[in-house]
């Protein structure tokens, strides 16, 4: 994953290890994607998407805000993506159901014919609804070609 190497995400802690992390995997997403790795690049905007959530819940300040019921599990992700659109932190145009479907269908087989600029679209919506994006190049190790 492209975070190997580049950070330690236990030393960072539970909010800035998910943070750090998503934002690695959104440009190694963006790598994979230019470089034809359609399949490896839609699975690890995934994990960019899981751990901004993850960032975003972990916060007692940003929960505050969020509109929990009772029996939210907010280490399920469908559960935390419905809990932040009916919070108002997302907005709703981003279906996560047919994403989720995508990423079980990339995590299966190759699609290198698949146009992905429409997901790639919507997840950097959702990264800047939530607060992780838009973010400096700077702010990142530099990327370490050895990874896939």
């Amino acid at each position: 994953m492209p975070h190997f190497g580049l950070m330690d995400e236990d030393a960072l802690g539970p909010e800035k290890g998910p943070f750090q992390r998503a934002k690695l995997h959104i440009r190694g997403g963006r790598r994979r994607l230019r470089q034809g790795k359609i399949s490896a690049g839609i699975v690890t905007l995934y994990d960019a998407l899981l751990s901004a959530m993850k960032w975003y819940v972990a916060s007692p300040k940003r929960r505050e805000r969020l509109l929990v019921k009772e029996g939210d599990d907010l280490t399920n992700d469908r559960t935390v993506f419905s809990l932040l659109t009916r919070s108002g932190v997302l907005d709703g145009t981003f279906d996560y159901d047919s994403f989720d479907r995508l990423v079980e269908k990339a995590s299966n087989q190759e699609m290198p014919e698949y146009d992905y600029r429409g997901v790639l679209s919507g997840i950097e919506s959702v990264m800047t609804q939530l607060g992780v994006m838009p973010f400096g190049e700077k702010e990142l190790p530099p990327e370490d070609p050895s990874t896939f």
